[in-house]
């Protein structure tokens, strides 16, 4: 009968897929299985390193598998992203970014990866800002009296931040841009050397986190003049925003978020986002990371993906419109 065999080969095929997604299915529920390799971009120490021990501790409690922080610094964050890039796409290695991978697609300088298309997003973890900060010798109370004498000074104000292509880079750019004001950018090795290098009065301010500001706010070793948020901060509420400050439509905020290859099935994306929000909520992991002037977050995969994109159109358009150079 010329059916029979097709009739046996359509029911075989059928058994194999209803197989094979049963075995898929079941891995999903599985897992992890095996230690999860948790990638830092940054070296031990640094704010990336500190979230992403934090959620490695609560998610290895949360599993009952091993979560192991990676540190593996360089090229402002790329080699990271790069090693996750190329991974095995099976979910068992992710990577926290910041907002200073969205400056480095933005830049136009090479990299060996698309953050967009080779990378994608699992979950944003936290938010956070930065304080202008300036030596208490400059004669600058205010955001405002500081672009005051910046406008009566061109070219005399130095600026430090971490590296050129750094978010405190862009963000000394886009308050120059946004106020008609020209900074000279001093790139240091690292946001600790920038500020040591304000405190010491070599460059005349710089944008640092405020757990490392606010100790030498204290002393009169420095002076904060405002945030680099779009609203005031509970942490902070004293302190006025830049926008406030005579910079109307100022915002660069710093965030972490965490991302695998492109190539992870949507499965384990969702298991993995899902495992995130519930760590980064948990109310230890919370309380630690507000030492640090964070705030928990916590979005979907599409949620994060949509604002890694604008982040990377935002930062592009400054560097445009600035006309500021990053190589």
């Amino acid at each position: 009968m010329p059916t029979k065999p097709l009739t046996i080969t359509v029911a075989a095929i059928a058994l194999l897929l209803s197989a094979a997604h049963t075995h898929a299915a079941s891995a999903v529920d599985a897992y992890p299985t095996k230690p999860v390799r948790f990638i830092v971009p940054f070296v031990p120490g640094a704010g990336t390193d500190i979230t992403t021990r934090a959620l490695a501790r609560k998610l290895s409690e949360m599993w009952g598998q091993q979560v192991v922080a990676d540190n593996r610094s360089g090229a402002g964050g790329a080699i990271a992203a790069e090693i996750t890039a190329r991974a095995d796409p099976d979910g068992y290695t992710i990577c926290l970014i910041s907002a200073g991978h969205t400056v480095l697609s933005a830049s136009g300088n090479p990299i060996s990866y698309d953050l967009e298309k080779d990378l994608q997003a699992l979950a944003q973890v936290t938010s956070l800002f930065y304080v202008l900060t300036v030596h208490p010798s400059l004669p600058a109370k205010s955001v405002a009296e500081l672009i005051t004498y910046a406008r009566a000074n061109p070219g005399k104000l130095n600026q430090g931040s971490s590296g050129t292509g750094a978010l405190q880079h862009l963000s000394g750019e886009m308050l120059a841009y946004k106020s008609g004001v020209k900074f000279t950018h001093i790139p240091y090795k690292g946001g600790a050397a920038a500020l040591a290098a304000t405190l010491a009065g070599e460059v005349d301010m710089s944008f640092t986190t405020l757990l490392s500001a606010r100790p030498h706010m204290q002393s009169g070793r420095l002076r904060i003049l405002g945030i680099t948020a779009g609203k005031r901060s509970p942490a902070a509420p004293e302190l006025p925003t830049i926008a406030e400050g005579g910079v109307p439509g100022f915002e660069a905020n710093q965030w972490y978020g965490v991302i695998t290859s492109a190539k992870v099935p949507k499965d384990i994306v969702n298991k993995l986002s899902l495992a995130l929000n519930t760590a980064v909520n948990a109310p230890d992991v919370a309380e630690r990371l507000m030492k640090d002037g964070s705030t928990p977050h916590g979005t979907t995969p599409a949620q994060f993906q949509t604002h890694i994109k604008s982040e990377i159109a935002k930062w592009r358009e400054l560097i445009k419109v600035a006309g500021i150079r990053l190589n």
